[in-house]
């Protein structure tokens, strides 16, 4: 089973980017989950969503994890919440900084040693989609760090999750996925 949990702050997008990750999932056979936990209900306050993916029934509806992924897509939250927590040996970290990996490893000694990639969803989101929505930034990212995906396969399927969208803003979605997926490093 793939487990993959994310980070954000709620109005950041990440239900809606693990739901629009389900949908992909769900269109290929195989099982999936999106689900999310919110300590406090407002805009701006500490979230967490959640994914599973699999080729079986997934019978677990706990939040309860070893993530294989662990999205982060508010860059204050590396420093605030326990991204780490329930990590396996193989965990990789995608996490939305302008700072370089080194200079973020720096900061958080926790990430020494660890599988980290870097892309600054929040710039990607506001120069393509002209609003701090770091969601498919994120999806873009992810899709190159996991291979889940090819770049034109997920676009053309996330063309489906967005369109009841306009289409300036299914183009911008589709500009800032491709963006993060050459740009995290």
């Amino acid at each position: 089973m793939l487990e993959m949990r994310w980070h954000s702050r709620a109005g950041q997008g990440a239900v809606t980017g693990a739901k629009g990750l389900a949908d992909v999932v769900a269109n290929t056979g195989k099982e999936v989950q999106a689900f999310a936990f919110y300590g406090s209900a407002k805009r701006g306050a500490a979230m967490t969503a959640y994914n599973r993916i699999d080729e079986e029934p997934i019978l677990n509806h706990e939040k309860f994890m070893h993530p294989d992924y662990v999205l982060v897509i508010d860059p204050a939250l590396v420093f605030t919440a326990d991204i780490t927590a329930h990590e396996k040996d193989t965990t990789k970290y995608i996490i939305t900084s302008h700072l370089s990996k080194e200079e973020l490893m720096d900061s958080v000694p926790k990430l020494r040693g660890k599988e980290v990639y870097v892309v600054d969803c929040m710039q990607i989101s506001l120069d393509t989609i002209g609003r701090a929505i770091p969601n498919t930034p994120m999806l873009g990212a992810l899709m190159k760090v996991s291979s889940m995906f090819e770049l034109d396969y997920f676009q053309n399927a996330m063309l489906k999750v967005l369109s009841k969208f306009p289409q300036k803003i299914i183009d911008a979605n589709m500009a800032a996925i491709e963006r993060a997926y050459n740009e995290v490093k």
